[in-house]
């Protein structure tokens, strides 16, 4: 539809109007007063027009005609005096953009409410209620946005393993979101071989079909209370646990491929390492270590393994110390505090 251009005098009379605008209508307009073209009784009540012939500037806004959306834009003519004789309207048809962006909004608050249910299901699988007879055990779980990409679990295999995963799944929101219920799904809690729930899980990744450039990384760990060991293998995952108290420092080193359908196949090698009353284990994905401060610097896993070392409170209280020091880092205040990716950390001490 093109635009409807009108002149209205200082009385409010149409003087002029262009001809897709005589076209459109099935009345003659030339004459009237400019709301009774509209089937108006009443000039409208921020009418822009008496502002123009006010205080000559230049005045837009949108307005509703019957069912029609009208971007209205009314500028000043002028004498050679400089005095305002009359004022020039354009009129541009927006009932298309507008439903389109009624619709948008009533999408966007259908996609929110949709992502506020997937994210409690999110939260809803995180560990709880899990006893701490045999190991204190706290955790962090931040995603940087409404739905993260990072994930964890903690569980009884039986009364003597306790199982403990960290994933990083490839990006972020809905479909990361997915993934992680896939994730969490899928997992073979009962076997005693991390090696053989990694492989498990690749399979069923690559049956399921999902896309090549989605992946998750997975570490995967078993404590044997019974004989005071850890076993693990690792899936892609970049950042490696360690082992540590007082006089130990032990890092949980193994490569494998991250669960994904870039190979048909994937094998995991399985490692195994002694574990001692009042050790501590740590498991973290990317986001604490490459937090970033102004000047472009890492937090790091020099500054991360300080912390872990020299701190001797409860689990709890040197995670939420690690929050604070990167939050300082980036110079922020912890209270008040956001990270550009998902922060994901869990601190296990042996009793």
């Amino acid at each position: 539809m093109l635009d409807w251009v009108r002149v209205i005098d200082s009385n409010g009379i149409i003087i002029y109007a262009n001809k897709a605008m005589q076209d459109d209508f099935n009345h003659p307009i030339i004459g009237k007063k400019c709301y009774e073209v509209f089937c108006q009784k009443e000039p409208c009540d921020n009418c822009i027009s008496r502002m123009v012939a006010t205080d000559g500037k230049i005045h837009e806004k949108e307005e509703q005609f019957g069912d029609r959306y009208f971007s209205v834009k009314s500028s000043p003519i002028k004498d050679k005096n400089g005095d305002i004789i009359a004022v020039v309207e354009v009129l541009r048809d927006i009932t298309n953009e507008k439903i389109l962006n009624q619709k948008l909004i009533q999408q966007n608050k259908q996609l929110k409410d949709d992502i506020n249910i997937a994210k409690k299901i999110q939260m809803s699988f995180l560990p709880t209620n899990l006893k701490q007879n045999k190991v204190n055990f706290s955790f962090i779980y931040n995603p940087c946005e409404e739905l993260g990409g990072d994930f964890l679990d903690i569980f009884m295999i039986d009364e003597d393993h306790m199982g403990l995963y960290i994933a990083d799944v490839a990006g972020h929101g809905i479909t990361a979101s997915l993934l992680t219920v896939f994730l969490r799904s899928s997992f073979n809690k009962t076997t005693l071989s991390p090696a053989v729930a990694l492989t498990e899980l690749y399979n069923e990744f690559n049956a399921v079909g999902f896309d090549e450039d989605l992946y998750i990384t997975v570490f995967y760990a078993i404590l044997d209370f019974k004989n005071n060991a850890i076993t693990y293998a690792n899936a892609g995952h970049s950042t490696s646990p360690i082992v540590f108290n007082n006089t130990r420092f032990e890092i949980l080193r193994s490569a494998g491929l991250p669960i994904c359908n870039w190979s048909e196949k994937a094998s995991y090698t399985e490692k195994r390492s002694k574990l001692y009353k009042k050790d501590r284990v740590f498991f973290c994905t990317d986001g604490i270590i490459e937090a970033r401060n102004s000047n472009d610097e890492q937090f790091g896993e020099e500054r991360l393994l300080k912390i872990l070392t020299s701190e001797k409170e409860s689990p709890d209280v040197v995670l939420n110390h690690i929050i604070c020091e990167a939050c300082e880092f980036m110079g922020k205040e912890c209270s008040n505090c956001s990270f550009d990716d998902d922060i994901t950390m869990v601190l296990l001490e042996i009793k």
